[in-house]
């Protein structure tokens, strides 16, 4: 470039990363619970909750006779006494401690951000946490679902839903998803800290890792290629083609705890928990796992739940009361079930991790 017969050199500018502008959006989904334990909110939990076409993954019209002709008028009523088992003077527990990680997470990230709670099905909902967030014009949103493994009725189902109200706004802001956390040290570290207590004290002749099930049907559908799926050792590794398979991600965890908690091969068991229906579910299932372990001489057990981070009817009334009642029907004497992450520091540590790498992504 020539200035009044001077040469003047041209400088290029080096690119600079973008900073973001404005607040960045936190929204940690968990998966729902009744506003109460009373019958007609447990009923219409359960609508909703079932009326979505990734959980219950038939034609509609057959989703909602069997839904609301059958499951939700005859379940409701028992699924109401088992919910007031749970529920606490702070309510739902998994409502209570999905609120203090709310909080807890606002007071570590800072003010440059905005954490908010929601439920997939009924109360926070996503879509008022996401219409807070659109009144704020936040430069950038961070979803959590609050799921270790993913599964396309847990976490799939809730990117769903955001896109499905995201996508009708006229500004759509950057979104990150958190996928999965299976395999991040603070989780497996997180559930081997709620465990080291109860093996400090007693040991245990078997440890039994129990996630919540699906229907192998949905396994299935998740293996696009058609070639890896047979619900059976292609689960003994995770990979690159059976990344997304649930049941495969279950085992993985199982392995990092064991490798964790200095488990020996031979002494734990993973299984999966919840059928609904007559069609076959993933297998081991928990029930029939409980009995064989008894009848083999297995007197005491040390229970797991690490597809939930905070302790709830899965977790307390159907692992924590009714298997051990069914071991013991079975000659077992000693069951002890490991605390969900509920509200530990470690668990926080990890929701910090998570956003600050969904930010740098």
């Amino acid at each position: 470039m020539e200035i009044s017969g001077m040469d003047v050199p041209v400088v290029k500018e080096s690119p600079v990363a973008r900073k973001p502008v404005g607040k960045t959006g936190v929204l940690l989904v968990n998966l729902g619970t009744p506003d109460s334990p009373s019958v007609p909110d447990v009923r219409k939990y359960l609508r909703e909750f079932l009326m979505d076409g990734r959980v219950i993954d038939i034609p509609y019209a057959q989703r909602y006779m069997l839904v609301n002709g059958i499951i939700a008028p005859f379940r409701a009523p028992k699924s109401a006494k088992v919910y007031r088992e749970v529920w606490t003077e702070n309510g739902s527990p998994l409502k209570y401690y999905g609120e203090i990680a709310e909080r807890e997470l606002q007071k570590q990230l800072g003010s440059e951000f905005v954490v908010k709670l929601a439920m997939r099905y009924q109360n926070p909902s996503i879509d008022a946490g996401l219409s807070a967030f659109q009144q704020l014009g936040l430069t950038e949103i961070i979803v959590i679902p609050f799921f270790p493994q993913y599964a396309s009725a847990t976490t799939g189902s809730i990117y769903e839903k955001v896109m499905a109200i995201v996508g009708k706004w006229q500004v759509i802001p950057k979104i990150e998803f958190t996928n999965s956390f299976l395999d991040h040290p603070k989780f497996i570290e997180g559930f081997a800290q709620r465990a080291r207590p109860y093996m400090d004290r007693e040991s245990f002749d078997h440890f039994l890792f129990s996630y919540h099930g699906l229907p192998e049907r949905q396994i299935r559908k998740g293996d696009t290629t058609g070639q890896v799926c047979k619900l059976g050792d292609c689960c003994s590794s995770l990979h690159a083609q059976n990344q997304y398979c649930y049941r495969a991600q279950c085992f993985e965890t199982t392995r990092l705890l064991v490798k964790a908690l200095g488990i020996p091969e031979g002494k734990y068991t993973t299984s999966f928990q919840s059928r609904l229906g007559k069609d076959p579910w993933i297998k081991p299932y928990t029930d029939d796992v409980i009995p064989e372990l008894a009848q083999k001489g297995v007197t005491s057990v040390l229970a797991f739940s690490p597809a939930f981070v905070a302790d709830c009817l899965e977790t307390t009334v159907e692992v924590g009361v009714e298997y051990r009642e069914l071991f013991e029907k079975h000659g077992g004497k000693r069951w002890q079930l490991v605390d969900s992450l509920n509200d530990s520091p470690i668990w926080i540590e990890l929701l910090v991790d998570l956003v600050q790498k969904a930010r740098q992504s």
